[in-house]
C-alpha cells in the first residue's frame, strides 16, 4: 500500500516536465491525481495513461490559467470528479526572457496572471476543499533567492510572490494541521529549459557545472521532494523554501 493510499492530489500544469514528474510520482505512492492541463490535453492524458499503468489513479482538468475565472473553473473541474484534496501542488508557470528595458506590459501582466494570480485564487478556492491534516505545496524557483539573472527579473519577481504566499498560508492554515510549503528547483531537464541546455554545445556542460552535484536536475529530482512534504514524514515541514537546485551556486 503505497503511503498516499486515499488521498486526493491536484497538480497543476502537469502535463509534461516537473508537473508530469510530481503527478506520476503521487500516483506511485497511491493518490489519485487529478492531472491540470491548460492547453495540451493529449500530453496530460499521457500523464494519466502513464499512472494508471504503474496501477494508480487518475483524471484530467482542462483549464488555461490566467484568464478571468480560471481559479474557480479548475474547481468546478475537479469537484465533478472528487470530492475534497488532500494534496494541491501548485506547479503550473510560464516563463519571460526579456530585460525589464524590454518587456512589455501585457508580457509582464500576462505571467503574473499565471505565475501569482492564479495559484493565489487557486489556493483561495481551494481552502473549504482542502482536508484537515492536507498539504499545500508551490513550486518556486531557485531563481527567487539567486544572485539574479536580469534576463529573468519578471519571472523571478512571480517566484518571490508566490514564496510569500506559502509563508503567509502557513500561518493561516497551521491550525488545522495543514502544511504548506515553497519548493525551488534549480536547471531542470525539462521541455522549457531544452533551448537553453542545448543552444550550444558547451550549453548542457555549463548547466551542470553550475550544480554542486555536476550534472541537470530531473523532474523526478524535484518530485521526490514534493512526495516527501506530501507524505506523513513531511508533517513537521511548513513555512519552509525547499532549495532543490543540487546545491546551484547562482
Amino acid at each position: 500500500m503505497g503511503v498516499l493510499t486515499g488521498r486526493t492530489a491536484l497538480v497543476t500544469g502537469a502535463s509534461r516536465g516537473i508537473g508530469r514528474g510530481i503527478a506520476e510520482r503521487l500516483g506511485r505512492d497511491g493518490a489519485r491525481v487529478a492531472v491540470h492541463y491548460g492547453r495540451g490535453e493529449a500530453a496530460a492524458k499521457e500523464t494519466v495513461a502513464s499512472i494508471e499503468a504503474a496501477g494508480g489513479s487518475a483524471f484530467t482538468i482542462g483549464v488555461e490559467l490566467g484568464r478571468p475565472g480560471d481559479a474557480e473553473a479548475v474547481w468546478k473541474a475537479f469537484d465533478e470528479r472528487a470530492e475534497g484534496v488532500d494534496i494541491l501542488v501548485n506547479n503550473a508557470g510560464i516563463g519571460t526572457s526579456a530585460p525589464i528595458g524590454e518587456i512589455d506590459e501585457e508580457e509582464y501582466d500576462r505571467v503574473f496572471a499565471v505565475n501569482v494570480k492564479a495559484p493565489y485564487f487557486i489556493a483561495k478556492h481551494g481552502l473549504d476543499r482542502l482536508r484537515d491534516g492536507g498539504r499545500v505545496i508551490n513550486i518556486s524557483s531557485g531563481l527567487a533567492r539567486s544572485a539574479g539573472m536580469p534576463d529573468l527579473t519578471a519571472y523571478s519577481m512571480t517566484k518571490g510572490a508566490l514564496d510569500v504566499l506559502s509563508r503567509d498560508l502557513s500561518k493561516l492554515l497551521g491550525s488545522r494541521g495543514i502544511t504548506v510549503n515553497s519548493v525551488a528547483p534549480g536547471i531542470i531537464d525539462t521541455d522549457n529549459t531544452a533551448e537553453l541546455l542545448h543552444s550550444t554545445e558547451s550549453a548542457w556542460a555549463e548547466a551542470a557545472a553550475i550544480s554542486a552535484l555536476g550534472r541537470v536536475g530531473a523532474p523526478a529530482d524535484v518530485a521526490d521532494v514534493v512526495a516527501f512534504l506530501a507524505s506523513d514524514g513531511g508533517r513537521w515541514v511548513t513555512g519552509s523554501w525547499v532549495h532543490v537546485t543540487g546545491g546551484s551556486l547562482t
